[in-house]
């Protein structure tokens, strides 16, 4: 039987190389990683899915300030980052992935408005996991959650962070037996 583990093992590295190895998994907030491993990282915490539970605890557990300035370091959906080039390595692989580098000028056009009315509503982007969706899913998702009040949407973008961290870090595991 083989497990999923995370290499090189958190559990094993000090401060300065737990946060070159996975300080970027919650995007430009290398503090989130940071308090993880000051709480005491364990043996468990080598298991990505583990480690994405007490990471995302302590996300969960920051103030409002820290969570939205969180969800502000994310880039929009197929934006003007995107189209710079300016996207980290992960959020460019994963927004290919579901195609949005793809998207035709009119569906280009229709996320740009989207992000402009979810931007003024909320006051951050709109933040979903791409992983397994295309860009009729998160069309559809994104008309959706612009329903939703300040506190639920806020709820629902960290949720969401945490699943891109935890797709980050499994993208990251080996096998080992």
């Amino acid at each position: 039987m083989s497990t999923t583990l995370l290499s090189p093992r958190p559990s094993d590295l000090d401060l300065g190389d737990f946060l070159t190895q996975y300080g970027d998994i919650f995007e430009h907030s290398p503090w989130v990683a940071e308090g993880a491993w000051k709480q005491g990282l364990t043996a468990q915490d080598n298991d990505p899915d583990v480690l994405a539970d007490t990471m995302g605890e302590i996300l969960q557990q920051a103030d409002i300030d820290q969570q939205i300035a969180v969800i502000r370091a994310h880039p929009d959906l197929a934006g003007k980052a995107a189209l710079a080039g300016e996207l980290t390595q992960d959020s460019t692989r994963e927004q290919a992935g579901a195609g949005l580098d793809q998207c035709s000028p009119v569906e280009f056009e229709h996320f740009q408005n989207l992000n402009q009315a979810y931007q003024d509503k909320f006051g951050f982007p709109f933040v979903i996991a791409v992983k397994g969706l295309d860009r009729y899913n998160i069309l559809d998702a994104f008309e959706k959650r612009l329903e939703n009040d300040l506190a639920t949407e806020r709820r629902t973008a960290i949720e969401q962070i945490i699943k891109i961290a935890r797709f980050r870090l499994h993208a990251r595991a080996t096998e080992s037996a």
